[in-house]
């Protein structure tokens, strides 16, 4: 959810206030989401390089996750959204975390749609806090290490019992994914949009699903290609 920062400055205001406005376009894409009955969303809302921001800005995003929390937490749940959070939840203050159970916990059988919020969250961080995880099993006797693949891998990962992405959407014009699943995107679709995220509406949203269903996934296979006679030998390429 790029460009928050970006889109304030244009129009002269505090980069917070763009943070502030692009909740909302959280909540028309999450409707979105609901009435198109997609079943995982995925927001990237705060990454682990973000500390690096200034500590008014920090500040003001961790205070507004609080509030966004408690003022949608009703809604979201008498919609049928199940919330979940990706991410290292050492750093985050007591407040957040407190929230961040409770909604946890209140939605845990909704079945609508899977909301995952990534806070505090690196493609990076993922990937060496999992190889950790396995490590101390091989360690302690209880796998070896000709047992460990690709399945079991992916358990270890913080994404756990979410499937990997089908779309990967990046507003505000930036072509690069950014330290976000590196892992997960490994046959992810990818869209990016020049709008910035405070204007990416549900028509937005449209344009990337309509884009999403132009795309012939083959996952590193060929599909509908021919065969030479098979005198040749050779498939067509």
């Amino acid at each position: 959810m790029d460009g928050n920062g970006r889109w304030a400055e244009k129009r002269g205001l505090p980069r917070v206030e763009g943070h502030r406005v692009g909740v909302e376009a959280v909540n028309g894409v999450v409707e979105c989401c609901v009435q198109k009955k997609i079943a995982v969303l995925s927001l990237f809302a705060f990454s682990s390089e973000n500390w690096a921001r200034p500590i008014e800005e920090v500040e003001f995003l961790m205070q507004l996750f609080v509030s966004a929390l408690a003022r949608e937490l009703e809604k979201l749940h008498n919609n049928g959204v199940q919330l979940r959070f990706t991410g290292d939840r050492s750093q985050l203050s007591p407040a957040l975390l407190k929230e961040m159970r409770s909604s946890e916990s209140l939605t845990s059988a909704n079945t609508q749609l899977t909301l995952n919020i990534v806070l505090n969250y690196g493609g990076k961080w993922d990937i060496v806090q999992a190889t950790r995880t396995i490590a101390r099993l091989v360690a302690a006797g209880e796998m070896a290490a000709e047992d460990i693949d690709e399945s079991f891998f992916a358990k270890a990962l913080n994404t756990y019992g979410l499937p990997d992405p089908d779309l990967f959407i990046r507003t505000s014009g930036e072509k690069r994914i950014s330290n976000f699943f590196l892992w997960q995107l490994a046959y992810t679709e990818l869209y990016f949009s020049e709008v910035h995220w405070p204007d990416f509406s549900k028509d937005e949203f449209e344009k990337a699903l309509v884009a999403f269903g132009c795309r012939q996934r083959r996952y590193g296979l060929v599909k509908d290609i021919p065969i030479l006679p098979e005198d040749t030998g050779f498939f067509a390429t």
